[in-house]
């Protein structure tokens, strides 16, 4: 038996849905969190974490399994098979086709588990009409009444009785490859990469954000002397609480390192940005950003930065980003979430204006307090409340 320290990595390779994937993970990442936030492969869904709903349930070499009780180092060599895999939009698998034409579904939650469920049971030819319900208990529907997804499966059965045919997707997975914690024998993003493994373009999750920010900050520095931090990287990179550049890849893209602490989460960043919008005469700049921490935390944002000059001669810095969040850091709440990211900002902007002034990179910092970020966070959401309440008071009288 191999002993893996709390904090270390694994290195680990399994083919999902026919794709070999290798990815360092942390020893406690479950198979559901792989699949969901490391290869992007969201149709596994994931409810009660216990293994009871059935939402999670995936093939593992071939035989269904709740990915929320495997922890992925389990899965060294398997074989994963999840819904991505079963079928395409424009080839579905029978089973897919007969839950549409069943109306099977409703809120949709459950039915990735009950496809992969049904599926096993049809594949393993243990199907048997009489018991059909109770073979499909394992997977729990709070909408259809089941009676759908009953009618779906025994279609397919009597469609194919020698057996339902295999699933017909090798889906790659989408994330793989990102902040150098995954290689794949091809290129899963569907982008080139290069010799440092990085992949070309980063993949921005579909959806809507964890969190937007939109912050100000004045300065006092001149607007070129702003500006020149900013189109400077390296110069930029330092002005970030605990974040430190490691690589210029060239072509605007940047690898870099990134330390948070947030109560007991503690968080260490690899990751990866891309400079897409550059506009020295509009002082405008757009990044993409990605990174991804041991524990199988991520983070992806859209990043833009503006400084506009003022009269008095200072300069009015501007930031806004989407973040989308998970693993671990998304357990924080939007709110909360919103709340650090502007304390970070704040910190940000201090460092920039320092920067400016000095012509010099600023020296460099340990990663931001968590005490102090999550007190602040919490201080001004509590005079927001204590504020609202006084304005109601005010109007009522």
């Amino acid at each position: 038996m191999t002993h893996i320290a709390a904090d270390a990595t694994a290195e680990l390779t399994l083919t999902v849905n026919g794709r070999e994937t290798t990815l360092a993970v942390a020893p406690r990442t479950t198979l559901s969190d792989v699949l969901r936030d490391r290869l992007g492969l969201t149709g596994t869904h994931v409810g009660c974490e216990h293994g009871v709903c059935g939402m999670c349930t995936v093939l593992v070499d071939g035989e269904a399994a709740r990915a929320c009780l495997l922890f992925a180092v389990q899965c060294e060599g398997a074989e994963i098979t999840t819904v991505e895999g079963l079928g395409s939009a424009g080839d579905q698998h029978p089973l897919q086709r007969a839950f549409s034409h069943h109306h099977a579904l409703q809120c949709g939650f459950c039915t990735p588990g009950m496809l992969m469920s049904s599926y096993d049971l049809l594949a393993g030819g243990t199907y048997d009409e009489a018991t059909l319900a109770e073979d499909m208990s394992g997977v729990l529907c709070r909408c259809t009444g089941y009676r759908g997804i009953l009618a779906a499966v025994a279609d397919v059965a009597v469609a194919h009785p020698e057996g339902v045919p295999a699933p017909r997707a090798a889906v790659p997975a989408a994330l793989v490859g990102r902040s150098g914690s995954a290689s794949a024998a091809a290129p899963a993003s569907g982008h080139d990469e290069d010799a440092a493994g990085a992949p070309a373009e980063i993949t921005v999750p579909s959806g809507p954000p964890t969190v937007t920010v939109e912050v100000e900050e004045a300065l006092a520095s001149p607007v070129e002397d702003v500006w020149a931090v900013l189109a400077d990287f390296e110069r930029l990179a330092a002005c970030l609480p605990g974040a430190e550049m490691t690589a210029d890849l060239g072509g605007g893209r940047y690898r870099g390192a990134a330390k948070v602490a947030l109560g007991p989460v503690s968080l260490a960043f690899d990751g990866l940005a891309h400079v897409v919008e550059h506009d020295p005469a509009a002082h405008v700049m757009r990044v993409l950003a990605q990174g991804a921490d041991r524990g199988g935390s991520s983070t992806h944002a859209v990043i833009r930065l503006a400084a506009d000059g003022r009269e008095d001669g200072g300069t009015t810095l501007r930031a806004g980003a989407d973040v989308h969040l998970s693993g671990r850091v998304a357990q924080f709440g939007r709110a909360l979430a919103g709340d650090v990211s502007r304390r970070l900002f704040e910190q940000f902007a201090a460092s920039v204006d320092e920067a400016a002034r000095t012509g010099e990179a600023p020296a460099p910092r340990s990663g931001p307090s968590p005490v102090r970020l999550v007190l602040a966070a919490l201080r001004a959401r509590l005079r927001a409340v204590l504020r609202r309440r006084r304005d109601a008071r005010t109007a009522g009288s």
